[in-house]
């Protein structure tokens, strides 16, 4: 009994000091233009979507948008980071703005990349890495590519089948 008090009243302390500093440990999202609360460190449900300004842990659902994440996300169609993005994103459709990690979807997009991009279309301007895919472009990479079309801009070959690379 005493343990199970003092385990009620450490959640009770966490979760106040969460919930005063507007940062949520658990969110269930349904329809987030009623009330958005700005981060979550822990786990975010989104069910049909979910938006943040950052989420920091793990992000399951339909449709999963924030500002920035440092997370493990998994949406059936839409992993969207605006800003920052370190982890993994595993959806249909991926979008961050400077990942650092790896994107596993069917259309991968971040101007800004360090890391890897697996899926049907990989898109990145800047990539330090790799990408695997059908199609895959960069403007400039430090790494290689594998597809059925690799497209580096600013290489002294550009377009090849299978395999290239640029360091």
């Amino acid at each position: 009994m005493k343990k199970l008090f003092s385990s009620l009243a450490l959640v009770f302390v966490v979760a106040s000091g969460a919930l005063a500093q507007d940062v949520w440990p658990v969110e269930v999202s349904c329809f987030d233009w009623i009330n958005r609360p700005s981060d979550v460190a822990g786990l975010r449900i989104g069910i049909p979507y979910g938006v943040n300004d950052s989420i920091t842990g793990v992000d399951i659902g339909l449709w999963g948008q924030s500002d920035y994440a440092w997370a493990l996300q998994f949406n059936l169609l839409t992993c969207q980071v605006r800003d920052e993005m370190g982890g993994l994103q595993v959806s249909a459709y991926n979008q961050a703005g400077n990942l650092i990690g790896i994107q596993v979807g069917l259309w991968n997009r971040a101007p800004t990349a360090t890391g890897a991009q697996i899926g049907l279309l990989n898109l990145s301007d800047q990539m330090n890495g790799f990408q695997i895919g059908i199609i895959n472009r960069v403007e400039m990479i430090h790494g290689y590519q594998i597809g059925l079309v690799n497209v580096i801009r600013e290489s002294p070959v550009p377009c090849m089948a299978g395999f290239n690379f640029y360091f």
